[in-house]
């Protein structure tokens, strides 16, 4: 896992820089950003670099969704939940809930709108990280027992709360 860390690090990045100049400010991030350096120094820095960098809406839509789903497929190999007797592997769930959410969108039940893009980026990045990038590590419960391992999983998945966009 540790020689993924860049590769997960450069992932959130990318789609951290895409959230801020790209997007809505009224994201969770960006509302953090502005309180942190004032909404005249972000509209600036927005701004400039809007200016200087253009990129197609797929990469602004889609990309950091798909690199979202990448960076969970690749926290959550080989680690299961258990309720009961049913067996539960965590490298499912990202795809299930991108999917789902993109769903949800499509029958109006959550804010958003549904793209099949979406879906397809989400795709992609999951079939990725869970056949291309190998990792091998040892089948263990995703929080019994809690260590470094459960706790990156765990931060990763709560980073898509970021892109949350405030009313």
């Amino acid at each position: 896992m540790k020689k993924h860390y860049i590769l997960l690090l450069l992932s959130l990045l990318i789609g951290l820089f895409i959230y801020l100049f790209f997007r809505t400010e009224k994201t969770v991030i960006n509302e953090l950003v502005i309180n942190i350096i004032s909404l005249e120094n972000y509209l600036n820095i927005k701004k400039w670099i809007l200016a200087h960098i253009v990129l197609n809406n797929h990469i602004i839509y889609s990309l950091p969704e798909g690199l979202w789903v990448f960076c969970i497929s690749v926290t959550s190999k080989n680690l299961f939940i258990r309720v009961r007797d049913l067996t539960i592997q965590c490298i499912y769930i990202p795809l299930v809930f991108a999917i789902g959410l993109e769903l949800f969108q499509l029958v109006h039940i959550t804010k958003g709108r549904f793209d099949i893009w979406d879906i397809l980026f989400s795709l992609l990045f999951w079939l990725v990280a869970n056949y291309l990038l190998k990792y091998s590590s040892e089948k263990q419960h995703i929080i019994k027992p809690f260590n470094q391992r459960s706790m990156i999983c765990i931060l990763s998945y709560a980073i898509v709360y970021l892109a949350h966009v405030w009313e």
